[in-house]
């Protein structure tokens, strides 16, 4: 947490000139207690941006990759990942998508916040997709609240292939908590999967009221490279 409060320090005043941010319903998300961040999601930096615009630290998954380069550049990305609270995970098969959702549990279950991208991966196009139901599994098995947030802008800011991001101003808006009664434990499987439907079909309402977003009909279709990100195929992707 330290290091966390650090570097936001270091690096707000940097990006307040870079981002030039519109902050709005900061108020929003709870300042304690597990709680679920749920974004749209346009450029690989959103999941800096949120950390740094939000009112206490948000875990995001992030490629092991990240925390394991060697030499000075390998270092520095370790440092950076860790300072805002990203959470490595290996990227693998079916099975790495199963893990995805077991770390996230656990951010949630040690009362912290934890942002999630319920597209999967980036829209490339500027419309917001159909939400992939990992986000609501961990609304449902924690009991945490979903806060829904529209990033505005970041394709700009950073566009896809970009390395670096360039000045541009963006808004981030966090929405109201939405709460999900919790499925029994002896519910049928078509239930649960009714319920996870059901929430995740709210929760990418309220993104697209706060982004105005037009709405795809379908899945933002996921990578299919070999080392395809595993928390993309449950609604969570980094890159």
């Amino acid at each position: 947490m330290l290091l966390h409060a650090l570097l936001r320090s270091m690096l707000a005043p940097l990006a307040r000139l870079v981002f030039r941010p519109v902050i709005e319903g900061r108020a929003n998300v709870p300042r304690t207690g597990p709680v679920i961040l749920a974004a749209n999601h346009l450029s690989f930096i959103d999941s800096v941006v949120i950390p740094l615009v939000a009112p206490r630290p948000v875990a995001f998954l992030a490629k092991a990759d990240y925390f394991r380069g060697r030499g000075l550049k390998g270092r520095l990305s370790k440092a950076f990942f860790t300072a805002i609270a990203a959470v490595p995970v290996e990227r693998t098969d079916h099975r790495g998508a199963q893990e995805s959702l077991d770390l996230a549990l656990e951010v949630l279950r040690a009362g912290r916040a934890f942002g999630i991208y319920p597209e999967g991966t980036r829209s490339r196009d500027g419309r917001l997709y159909r939400g992939r139901t990992g986000v609501a599994h961990l609304a449902l098995t924690s009991g945490a609240p979903v806060v829904p947030v529209a990033l505005i802008g970041t394709d700009r800011l950073q566009p896809v292939g970009r390395k670096l991001p360039r000045p541009h101003r963006i808004t981030v808006r966090f929405g109201e908590p939405m709460t999900f009664p919790g499925v029994p434990d002896e519910a049928p499987a078509s239930t649960v999967a009714q319920a996870r439907r059901a929430a995740t079909d709210d929760i990418m309402a309220a993104i697209a009221a706060l982004s105005g977003q037009e709405r795809a009909a379908g899945y933002r279709e996921l990578p299919t490279t070999q080392g395809v990100w595993p928390a993309a195929r449950q609604g969570n992707a980094q890159g």
